[in-house]
């Protein structure tokens, strides 16, 4: 079967999953952080190499600061499993802006990267204060600093957050259809796999189910056979 080295997700549906199990919204991403970790280990399973999380964006910051703290206490907390014996075949890295987020959580991310560094099984890469829009910006803005004054698409790939492949499928929960400002440089060729199911809802054997549904594509990237 063919099988994508590189899955992204747009992890969906945490406060909706909350709201009609009539909860408070933070019981949605505690479970939603439960998800997280079922497809993680599917991915390990399924020879996945790398595994892309879109964890919060640059316009989550629009949130209710109540919520917001939350959910950056409750990443710190998930940084924490990335060290244990499970997860040793895991290798963590970052993609986003470090502006913004704080001084504990930026320490935690950095030592949690340099405990999982080397090679590894599976690279997951944390899409936190992300968006592909200001990745982009950033990339180009690198380049002038360097004293480019013809840009390629080449200078611009090298200089995105992650030197990684670009990810072969992705995914979004929720039943919503768009990308949201994720990975839009690296989505250019990738299969898209949109479910209803609710983010804390989605489990290993769902991630099973997306890579069945993509190893029935056809992928042609603008060519013919």
């Amino acid at each position: 079967m063919n099988k994508p080295k590189h899955i992204a997700i747009i992890m969906d549906g945490n406060g909706r999953w909350a709201e009609q199990k009539k909860l408070p919204r933070k019981e949605g991403h505690k479970e939603g952080a439960n998800s997280v970790e079922a497809v993680i280990e599917a991915a390990l399973q399924e020879g996945v190499e790398v595994i892309s999380l879109y964890a919060f964006s640059t316009e989550n910051w629009a949130r209710p600061k109540l919520e917001v703290t939350y959910l950056m206490q409750l990443l710190a907390d998930t940084l924490d499993k990335f060290t244990e014996e499970k997860y040793k075949d895991i290798r963590l890295v970052f993609s986003g802006r470090r502006k913004g987020l704080s001084a504990t959580l930026l320490n935690k991310l950095d030592e949690v990267i340099k405990a999982t560094e080397g090679k590894k099984k599976l690279t997951v890469n944390l899409c936190l204060n992300y968006g592909a829009r200001q990745e982009i910006t950033d990339a180009v803005n690198k380049l002038l600093e360097q004293g480019k004054t013809k840009i390629t698409e080449s200078d611009i790939e090298k200089n995105l957050y992650q030197n990684l492949p670009a990810p072969d499928l992705i995914i979004r929960t929720s039943g919503e259809e768009r990308l949201s400002n994720f990975l839009l440089w690296q989505a250019a060729y990738s299969e898209f796999y949109f479910t209803p199911k609710l983010w804390p809802d989605f489990k290993g054997a769902d991630l099973r189910e997306a890579i069945s549904a993509y190893s029935r594509r056809d992928r042609r990237f603008g060519a013919r056979k």
